[in-house]
């Protein structure tokens, strides 16, 4: 369960990291509000699977979920290059997810 709860905060990770550019700086309420409330339970969720989960491997994981749906998002939403490159480095993050939760 703890893994479950795990990938549901890196999710809201993505969404608070993509939010950010939507507060314009969190001069715009709704937005900001939004963000700072998907913020506040990404971390929460994050320190509940903390409860089971090693402290180096859950922080890791979340980051790396995160950032792996900051990049694709970013692609999708911002017209961020998808190159060959990048695409391979978010892979590897991705392996660097799986091979953490293999050996946990």
């Amino acid at each position: 369960m703890a893994w479950i709860i795990l990938f549901v905060a890196g999710l809201l990770e993505t969404g608070w990291a993509i939010g950010l550019k939507y507060t314009a700086g969190f001069t715009k309420p709704l937005p900001s509000v939004l963000t700072l409330a998907t913020m506040a339970a990404s971390v929460v969720l994050l320190s509940i699977a903390l409860r089971t989960l090693p402290g180096g491997t859950g922080y890791a994981v979340w980051t790396g979920i995160g950032a792996v749906g900051t990049a694709l998002l970013g692609i999708v939403l911002f017209d961020e290059p998808a190159t060959a490159a990048r695409l391979a480095c978010i892979g590897l993050i991705v392996a660097g997810i799986a091979g953490l939760k293999f050996v946990s």
